[in-house]
């Protein structure tokens, strides 16, 4: 146990003492985050605050699990391609954001653009998982499999691409994805120690400890965001774990919140371009709780418990 604690606590040293200075590094520069005019008006407040913050928890979680994964012998195709998911899409992201810092505006990538890239991760990704023997099939919580063959490359694209979709549009209030994808990350960990998949508990633990570390810059009042580059790495990384753990299905629990939230935002597009009329006050869903009169404390602190709640009872189903 002892050993596993070295790198949740290096990742978490690193982005707590280097955090700060990116902040510093972003305020000089008076680069800071855009809001979006269709969204909330009380966020107008949160603009300027400094984004990106996604570049720091990244580097430290890469540099840790170079290093801990040469010393621990953990170092194969597994932690690879799994921090090249997390980079990749991390970089993705980066550019997104890139464009909207110097064009002073919401908007980056379009979204074939964005797309794009997120489907040319995945399939390197795939190329990976499929020359390495890995099952092409999907587990249905220990029920049983449902063998796709090559169709499985397709899964993986829509899961990759997905999931680091729906992590990003959740990341709209102070804190919120920072405590449910260290959550989630968290329940992945538990899962890989019970397989003795040890490179994925490696780089679970790893994130977690970052995660935890940026949450304390990023939850409200936010001194940093962590940006496109923060979110899609996140969901990106997330679906590539429970694919590698083959507990792909599991995802859709553990990570409940962000599905509803991207489910909110498809069933409101869809009803409005149908009807005319809107499901929800306003999409993704926590901004319906906020026009509600919640605070972002409050429905942080109830969309973590929820996520805590179906990681847990996650874990104990599958192991």
């Amino acid at each position: 146990m002892m050993s596993w604690m070295i790198p949740f606590l290096a990742t978490f040293l690193i982005t707590a003492g280097c955090t700060p200075l990116l902040i510093t590094y972003f305020r000089a520069k008076h680069e800071g985050q855009m809001i979006r005019e269709e969204g909330p008006s009380w966020h107008e407040s949160k603009s300027g605050t400094p984004t990106m913050g996604g570049l720091m928890f990244i580097i430290a979680i890469l540099i840790v699990d170079l290093i801990t994964g040469f010393a621990m012998q953990l170092f194969d195709s597994t932690l690879l391609i799994l921090l090249f998911v997390m980079v990749f899409y991390g970089l993705i992201g980066m550019w997104d954001d890139s464009i909207k810092l110097f064009k002073r505006q919401n908007e980056g990538f379009k979204a074939w653009q964005k797309f794009a890239l997120q489907v040319l991760g995945s399939l390197v990704f795939a190329a990976v998982y499929y020359f390495n023997g890995f099952p092409m099939s999907l587990r249905f919580f220990g029920l049983g499999e449902l063998p796709l063959g090559p169709l499985y490359i397709i899964f993986i694209v829509i899961w990759l691409t997905g999931f680091s979709n729906a992590v990003n549009l959740t990341d709209g209030l102070d804190g919120l994805v920072s405590g449910l994808a260290a959550i989630a990350f968290g329940a992945y960990a538990v899962i890989a120690n019970a397989q003795q998949q040890y490179a994925v508990m490696l780089f679970c633990v790893s994130v977690v400890g970052a995660l935890l570390a940026f949450l304390l810059y990023n939850h409200k009042p936010a001194k940093i965001f962590m940006g496109d580059m923060g979110s899609l790495a996140l969901g990106g990384s997330l679906a590539a774990v429970s694919i590698l753990l083959h507990q792909e299905l599991s995802l859709l629990w553990i990570g409940l919140i962000f599905v509803v939230e991207t489910l909110s935002v498809i069933l409101q597009v869809a009803s409005f371009r149908l009807t005319g009329k809107r499901i929800f006050k306003m999409t993704p869903i926590h901004h319906t709780f906020e026009m509600m009169g919640w605070g972002e404390w409050k429905i942080d602190f109830v969309f973590w418990l929820v996520g805590l709640f179906t990681a847990l009872t996650g874990v104990l189903i599958i192991i």
